[in-house]
């Protein structure tokens, strides 16, 4: 395995948590959908807590993969914000149902990284263009 093969792994693990969580029924007639977050969310206090658990590790995961200290904060701010707005009676719920902290985190997540490879292949080819030779570790 290669390390893009890891990240695509991982990203795709991610993924599908965020939908399951937060999009895993589409609402007929809208466009609004609904996922675990917002079922389990129903349950006052201990379902906001239980929701916010997959939320916590999907911004663990993101640490890991290289996520940007901007990007985690970020993340942090829509699961904080989820996680406190969705513990209000019914407001929360459809607070909920709207905003898709998950899916928001993960989109942002996903926008990140590939910033951050574009930016590394950029200078890979500057490398190139200019004939330096990459320096390599020596064990």
């Amino acid at each position: 395995m290669n390390i893009q093969h890891d990240i695509d792994f991982e990203l795709a693990r991610l993924r599908k948590l965020a939908w399951r969580m937060d999009a895993l029924f589409h609402i007929p007639g809208t466009k609004f959908t609904v996922g675990l977050d917002n079922i389990v969310g129903l349950i006052p206090v201990v379902g906001d807590a239980l929701t916010a658990l997959p939320s916590l590790w999907m911004i663990n995961r993101a640490r890991k993969l290289g996520a940007s200290p901007g990007t985690l904060a970020y993340m942090i701010f829509n699961t904080v914000l989820d996680f406190a707005i969705g513990g209000i009676p019914v407001l929360g719920d459809v607070f909920d149902v709207i905003y898709n902290a998950n899916i928001r985190n993960y989109m942002a997540l996903e926008r990140n990284l590939n910033k951050n490879a574009a930016r590394a292949k950029s200078v890979q080819t500057a490398f190139k263009s200019v004939g330096w030779v990459k320096p390599t570790l020596i064990a």
